[in-house]
């Protein structure tokens, strides 16, 4: 098992920016076809679980790191923080390194990185249980609300389809607050 000591997060760099969006395409398509297969229809874009420019969204409005171990790129996190409040945007390990606690180390050096935040918030589809259980039984994160077709979150314009329907197939809302 890693050790948080292990884990290095390093900003992102314009020239690792390509890189970090089709790595971190490649890991949320694996959560995805892990689950349904290639049968999957929770696709943002052709092929892809969560479209570039959801991506490239959250690195330009957020603060984005490299996970570095072993001087190697093994996923990358994405948060927003204001004040007190933090959210993570995205948090991804590369499939070749699943389970070995490197997304957990992860967490706690983003943890580390902004000790004024009081409450942590995330979202992740229903179907990622790997997600589920990372927040809930490893970072202490809660679910707190869930958002589907009966349910909407009104905070999202960005899920709403080309009609103006939300396109809400199934968010889990997390938070952690700190002590």
């Amino acid at each position: 098992m890693i050790r948080e000591t292990d884990i290095r997060l390093v900003p992102l760099t314009a020239e690792d920016r390509e890189q970090f969006i089709t790595d971190n395409q490649e890991a949320f398509n694996y959560g995805a076809l892990e689950e349904f297969g290639r049968r999957d229809n929770h696709f943002e874009e052709d092929g892809q679980i969560i479209s570039r420019e959801t991506i490239e969204k959250s690195i330009d409005d957020g603060e984005a790191y490299r996970i570095m171990h072993d001087g190697q790129k093994v996923g990358g996190v994405v948060i927003k923080v204001d004040k007190e409040q933090g959210e993570l945007e995205l948090l991804f390990v590369s499939p070749k390194a699943h389970n070995k606690g490197i997304g957990y180390a992860a967490w706690c050096e983003v943890e580390k990185l902004h000790p004024e935040v009081k409450v942590w918030e995330t979202v992740t589809p229903y179907f990622e249980k790997r997600n589920i259980h990372f927040y809930v039984n490893r970072c202490g994160f809660h679910i707190v609300e869930f958002f589907n077709d009966h349910h909407r979150d009104s905070n999202d314009p960005e899920r709403q389809d080309a009609g103006g329907e939300e396109d809400m197939d199934g968010m889990f809302r997390f938070q952690k607050k700190q002590l």
